[in-house]
Order: structure tokens, then C-alpha cells, then sequence
């Protein structure tokens, strides 16, 4: 992993992109964390993060004219508070191929009032039961969700459910999933079985050329388990 330096910054790609705005392309440098962004001066309309390792979405300083931020392919579990005090006028977040989880997970997002689109494309959320539609009635300023324009129709049937008795009574089960959810759970458990499989490896492997009864007596049960 590689540390987001002024240095790092200062000699990254810039270049006017294909809509006529300033980007800045932070791709592939494995940053595990958004710091030291005050080195660009406020100087771009999109930043691209895009195959990197971060997994929380804050650390920005006070920028004003940044407009979209790319973070496609990174590790983020969560969204950071008060996002609006720093980048007040982001229209665009593309957060393709994350691992956001919890429908609660987004809280954080319904107070940039400029923000119109939105991707969350391959990220667990996306298979929560009612994720668009609670997505459109938690966050209606959005136009243009996981590359889908947002209709009248979905958005009068957002507001007929969400504002229902069944409707309330799914949003304050979302509301105890956020006080009890861990960001990256499924990630963190994965990370915890990997290890596990590797100790145990390890184990068998002394066993054996130990020439211990005990791996003998392991085969023989594994193979009646076949």
C-alpha cells in the first residue's frame, strides 16, 4: 500500500476530460486512505480513485469545486459523517465494485444536496430486498442511479412504501441494522476463516512429518466422512 503523499499528487495524471472537466487520476496506487487532498489546491472537477484499498469514505478537506469522485474497485465498508462541510457540491459518486452491505450504510450521503448520481453496482447492498426503491425515497435529489434514470413512477412508489405502516416498520428494522451492523463484517469473517484454514494447514503438515498418530487417526476419519 502506498501512502497519499503532496508528492504523489503533484505528479499523478491531469487532464481536461471528455465533458471539459479537470480531473485528477489517482488509479492503482493501492492508497488505503483519502489524506493530503488540500495538496491539489482546489484545482479539480473529478478525482478518480478507482483501483485502490480504501475502505472509508472521508479524510477530504474543504473543496469546493470538486464535482465527482470515482472510487470504482476499492474496499470501502463505510461512508464518513458531515460529507457536506467538505464537498458541498459532489454531483457524482461511482462506488462500483465496493463493499458497502447495510441499507443504512447510505445515511450519510442524503446530506449532499447536489448529488444526482450515484453507482453502487456490485456491492452487496444491491441485493438488500427494496434497495432502489429505498435508495430513491432516502436520497431524492438523485436523478441517475446505478446508471438507470430514476422515474416518476419509481419515485411515487418509494414514496407510497416507505411512508405506509409496512413501509415504517422497514425502515426501522434498517435503522437496527445500523446500530448493530459492523462495516466489512463479511469481509473481516472471511478474513478470520483464511487464517484459521492456514493454522490448520500448518497443524496437518506438523503432524505429518512428525509422523504423529494423531494425522493418521484425522485421514481415517476423513475418509469414513467420504
Amino acid at each position: 500500500m502506498v501512502k497519499l503523499t503532496a508528492e504523489i499528487i503533484q505528479n499523478s495524471m491531469q487532464y481536461i476530460n471528455p465533458v471539459k472537466d479537470r480531473e485528477l487520476d489517482l488509479r492503482g496506487y493501492r492508497i488505503p486512505e483519502v489524506e493530503n487532498l488540500g495538496a491539489t489546491g482546489d484545482q479539480f472537477d473529478t478525482i478518480d480513485f478507482s483501483d485502490n484499498d480504501v475502505r472509508k469514505l472521508d479524510g477530504f478537506p474543504y473543496l469546493k469545486r470538486l464535482k465527482c469522485l470515482l472510487f470504482n474497485n476499492n474496499r470501502i465498508v463505510r461512508i464518513g459523517e458531515h460529507l457536506e462541510e467538505y464537498i458541498p457540491n459532489l454531483e457524482s459518486l461511482i462506488l462500483t465494485g465496493n463493499h458497502l452491505e447495510e441499507l443504512s450504510d447510505i445515511e450519510p450521503l442524503s446530506t449532499l444536496e447536489k448529488l444526482t448520481t450515484l453507482s453502487l453496482l456490485h456491492n452487496p447492498i444491491t441485493s438488500k430486498q427494496h434497495y432502489r426503491l429505498y435508495l430513491i425515497y432516502k436520497l431524492p435529489q438523485l436523478r441517475l442511479l446505478d446508471f438507470r434514470k430514476i422515474s416518476m413512477r419509481e419515485r411515487e412508489e418509494a414514496k407510497t412504501l416507505f411512508k405506509s405502516k409496512k413501509g415504517k416498520e422497514i425502515r426501522k428494522e434498517i435503522g437496527k441494522r445500523a446500530k448493530t451492523f459492523i462495516p466489512g463484517g463479511s469481509v473481516l469473517r472471511m478474513m478470520k476463516l483464511q487464517k484459521l484454514e492456514k493454522q490448520l494447514i500448518k497443524q496437518v503438515l506438523w503432524m505429518k512429518l512428525n509422523g504423529s498418530r494423531k494425522f493418521y487417526n484425522l485421514v481415517k476419519f476423513l475418509d469414513k466422512k467420504r
